[in-house]
């Protein structure tokens, strides 16, 4: 299989409805359920323009106006997820990229310090892999070269071994109260800086195994009582919530094996791909892609009660290929045939997988029989 759109492509679980600030209307604007109080609603902000890059389930946008570009460069996250922005500077014939920057919800990065001065600003940005598959697609026109792990790379639009091409967008910043230069990343959602962080909150809790659904940026008692679970079951003091850190204390528990459902540990020094299936007893659905970094692991979002679940994973190298050993794929999976594509998929359909764009992968069956399973790949 060829990955060179997988890790870029791969998206879980439902995001918010998008709403198109320039022009003040809801293009799907949908009712949050499951909590006490509802999200007052805020003034739009007319006085800003928003770039808004439009796809079906998720955006990214960016506020900018017409400020010269002449202070340090911040990036700020008013999204539900850590982040990691990449930068691209475009100056006459050469364009440079840099990265990763990571960025925590309601945060913000200096990711260029002094006058900066350019034809064009460009933006890239990825989920961290704790996600699974990532929810933030990029619409830009300028594709540009990036690595896995932080990297400056001088001559960004002809990509070398163990690069990949990816879409930056064209941002213009705002100028900032602090005469600083501010790009938002924001979702659909329209967080403020507290929502963001809460709502953040609740998507971590949420792949942690507990039920802080909808994840909405709204608190509530069920809010409450999922994050005191966790607290408790890590021995963390509540104070701990305040924390600068707090973030890294949730996405490092995350990342590790649970007493509860399914667990993936990738104990290769690869990157490793991965894909998960559920059988309802009515019909079963398979979904992917997820990145699992080496030596991490990540539990996929599994929703209901699924009566049988299955997986499949196999390891990648630094350009995307698929890493193989005496010949043979290096995967790890089973004679369950179900479909899969390159990109980013989910399906309820396994028959005909060729006929409808598909590939007929071998998936392997979980014993979920103890109430949690962890599934180590290892180099054999």
């Amino acid at each position: 299989m060829s990955w060179t759109h997988r890790r870029k492509n791969v998206m879980a679980g439902p995001v918010p409805a998008i709403h198109d600030l320039s022009r003040g209307a809801d293009v799907d604007a949908r009712v949050k359920h499951g909590h006490d109080e509802r999200r007052v609603q805020r003034p739009r902000r007319s006085v800003l323009t928003r770039f808004l890059m439009t796809l079906p389930a998720a955006a990214v946008s960016f506020v900018f106006s017409s400020a010269p570009a002449f202070a340090d460069l911040k990036i700020c996250n008013r999204m539900s997820y850590v982040v990691e922005a990449a930068i691209g500077i475009d100056d006459k014939a050469a364009t440079a990229t840099r990265g990763w920057f990571r960025i925590d919800p309601a945060t913000c990065r200096v990711v260029v310090q002094g006058t900066l001065t350019a034809d064009r600003i460009l933006l890239n940005a990825r989920a961290l892999g704790v996600y699974g598959a990532s929810p933030i697609p990029q619409s830009g026109s300028d594709m540009l070269c990036v690595a896995q792990d932080n990297f400056v790379i001088a001559a960004a639009r002809q990509c070398r071994s163990g690069q990949t091409q990816v879409a930056f967008t064209q941002v213009t910043p705002t100028q900032g109260t602090d005469g600083n230069l501010i790009a938002y990343l924001a979702e659909d959602s329209e967080y403020d800086d507290e929502q963001a962080r809460l709502a953040g909150i609740q998507r971590l809790l949420v792949i942690a195994g507990y039920d802080a659904a909808p994840i909405d940026g709204v608190d509530g008692p069920k809010t409450q009582a999922a994050l005191a679970a966790f607290l408790k079951s890590r021995g963390l003091s509540s104070d701990i919530v305040g924390s600068p850190n707090f973030f890294k204390t949730m996405v490092d528990a995350v990342q590790t094996p649970s007493a509860t459902g399914l667990t993936w540990c990738n104990d290769t020094p690869h990157k490793v791909m991965a894909a998960i299936a559920t059988d309802d007893g009515k019909s079963v659905t398979s979904r992917g892609w997820y990145r699992i970094d080496p030596k991490t692991c990540l539990h996929p979002d599994v929703t209901g009660q699924p009566k049988q679940i299955f997986s499949f994973a196999e390891a990648v190298d630094a350009d995307n290929r698929v890493v193989k050993l005496k010949d043979r794929p290096l995967n790890w999976g089973g004679d369950r045939q179900l479909c899969t594509r390159e990109t980013k998929f989910e399906t309820n359909e396994q028959t005909d997988c060729g006929a409808r764009g598909f590939a007929a992968t071998g998936f392997g069956v979980v014993d979920m029989s103890s109430g949690g399973k962890t599934l180590r790949f290892a180099v054999p």
